[in-house]
Formats: C-alpha cells, sequence, structure tokens
C-alpha cells in the first residue's frame, strides 16, 4: 500500500513535473508540494481535486491507501463534484456512497465506458430529484405562512 504522499510523488515524477510545476498547476507553492510529498501533509478537499486532476489520477487514489489503481473511481468525480456544488459535502459523501456501491454491479463484466456514464447519471440524476423533493416539503417554510 502506498500513502497519499508515495501517490502524489510518484505520478508527479510518471508526468515529469517538477513540484514547483506542480504546485503552479494545482496553484499552491512550491513548498506546499513538498510537504505533500513528504511531511504528511494533506491538502484540503478543493486543492486534492486540483492535485488529482492536474496529476491524472482520481480523487479516490489520492484518499486511501489500499487503493493501487490511479485511475478507480475517475467515472464518478464529476457527479459528485457536482452535487458538492449543488447540495454541500454531506450530499456529495451520499452520491460517492450510492456509486461507489454501484460500482460493484459493474465488477468482472463487460459494460463500456458509456453505459456505465448513463448508469451514474441516471443514479445522480434520481438522487437529485429525491434531494430536491425533500428541499421542498421539509426545507424552510414559506414566510408568507
Amino acid at each position: 500500500m502506498k500513502t497519499f504522499a508515495e501517490k502524489v510523488r510518484e505520478a508527479r515524477r510518471l508526468l515529469n513535473l517538477t513540484q514547483e510545476e506542480l504546485g503552479k498547476l494545482v496553484g499552491v507553492s512550491k513548498r506546499a508540494v513538498v510537504a505533500y510529498e513528504s511531511e504528511g501533509v494533506l491538502p484540503r478537499r478543493n486543492v486534492k481535486l486540483k492535485l488529482a486532476e492536474a496529476l491524472r489520477v482520481s480523487v479516490d487514489y489520492l484518499d486511501r491507501d489500499e487503493i493501487e489503481d490511479p485511475t478507480y473511481g475517475q467515472e464518478k468525480t464529476e457527479y459528485v463534484e457536482e452535487t458538492r456544488e449543488r447540495f454541500g459535502n454531506k450530499a456529495a459523501k451520499e452520491i460517492d456512497f450510492l456509486l461507489e456501491r454501484n460500482t460493484a454491479l459493474f465488477a468482472g463484466g463487460s459494460v463500456d465506458q458509456e453505459a456505465k456514464d448513463a448508469f451514474f447519471a441516471a443514479v445522480t440524476k434520481a438522487y437529485w430529484a429525491a434531494k430536491e423533493a425533500a428541499r421542498e416539503t421539509y426545507g424552510r417554510k414559506n414566510k408568507q405562512n
């Protein structure tokens, strides 16, 4: 198993980026990249997302030491992040959980990426509809009452 620091360092080197170049791509200093790679410092979520994008790996790969595939979970990232923007961190964790559990349906199969994307989009759309309905039903009461 590799740590966050090892994964960042290895991915950066595979892309032939210096620490300074990676920092510029992500919007942090070289010193911050050094801290991520050698001092066990973990960046904030928004920086981790930028790191994953710059390094061409998934956030799941960076977050979980037991994941060895750098692309693991990449197909769900846009759905999770859009959910975060629309409904916040708790909702992002919920949709991530739903999509992660549903990914098991594809294990060992030969489902193409287009079909997986359609499935993830459908699950996400259904989740959003449920969240919107919950907001309408249980959200702040109309001030006219």
